[in-house]
């Protein structure tokens, strides 16, 4: 059995590491204003959060159409696959699963087409596709079911923790006032945030960047034995001083994933995030 992976480009995998795996990755839009793009086409990472910053609304993202998900199915059949796994931004979020169903639907494909909700987003939702990617490798016999099976249990060990370094986003989606806003920004003070059953829930407060650092290190230490540890950044200026720190408690490898608008779109320039997998 030939099995295929498709995933959204919330996963903010890198392309390099899509590439390596063969895996599909199939763009979510946004608009900022009137005009629209494409997620990891229309806009490099810094022409993003430039055109962020010079606007005084947050972009609005969307869920790939039936018809892109339709397309890539489609081809992937046409291209010897006899089987799909699509792994996709969390349910709670998104209506990228949905539309994704719908598209296999229309795709009108003779092959069977598995979905599995990574609950959750980012990196942590890009572990999961690289850990289904990885039984692929290891087990090149295993059935769709089993391999959805197992990405299933996995995206049910997925841990995300992150550090915003801005309310400014949360203001302009209306999820803080402008003075709620003002005064954290005066008192330094840096949400963290946690991706729990597929939502983004709130996860603490510390008053300092490096104290809210601080506390993503001590998440990952205080975890237990974990693996497959990856770091999502915005353009974070202390993302090697941060993985050096993390190297102290993980001796295994780390990924590296830089958040991309749609994520970005939410939780602002300079989030720093730690995801993995609980034993």
């Amino acid at each position: 059995m030939t099995i295929r992976i498709v995933t959204d480009s919330a996963c903010d995998l890198p392309e390099s590491l899509a590439k390596k795996h063969n895996i599909t990755i199939v763009p979510l839009t946004f608009s900022i204003g009137d005009q629209e793009f494409t997620d990891r086409i229309s806009l490099t990472t810094s022409e993003f959060w430039k055109r962020c910053a010079e606007s005084p609304v947050l972009p609005q993202t969307a869920a790939p159409s039936p018809g892109k998900f339709a397309e890539a199915f489609k081809k992937l059949a046409a291209d010897g696959a006899t089987g799909i796994l699509m792994i996709g931004l969390s349910r709670e979020l998104s209506a990228t699963i949905q539309s994704a169903e719908t598209g296999a639907k229309e795709s009108g494909v003779n092959i069977p087409i598995q979905f599995v909700d990574s609950c959750s987003a980012s990196m942590g939702e890009g572990i999961n596709v690289l850990v289904a990617a990885q039984m692929l490798i290891d087990n090149p016999q295993v059935t769709l079911d089993e391999l959805a099976r197992k990405t299933n249990e996995w995206a049910g060990r997925t841990r995300v923790f992150g550090a915003l370094d801005t309310l400014e986003n949360l203001k302009k989606g209306g999820r803080v006032s402008g003075a709620k806003a003002f005064f954290a920004s005066a008192l330094a003070i840096k949400p963290i945030i946690e991706v729990r059953e597929g939502k983004i829930m709130e996860g603490g407060k510390e008053r300092t960047r490096s104290k809210a650092l601080a506390l993503l290190i001590e998440k990952v230490k205080s975890a237990g034995p974990i693996t497959n540890l990856a770091v999502l950044h915005a353009q974070c200026s202390d993302l090697d001083m941060f993985l050096e720190q993390l190297k102290s408690v993980y001796s295994g490898e780390i990924i590296v994933g830089e958040v991309g608008s749609v994520i970005g779109s939410h939780t602002g320039v300079g989030t720093m995030g730690v995801t993995f997998h609980v034993k």
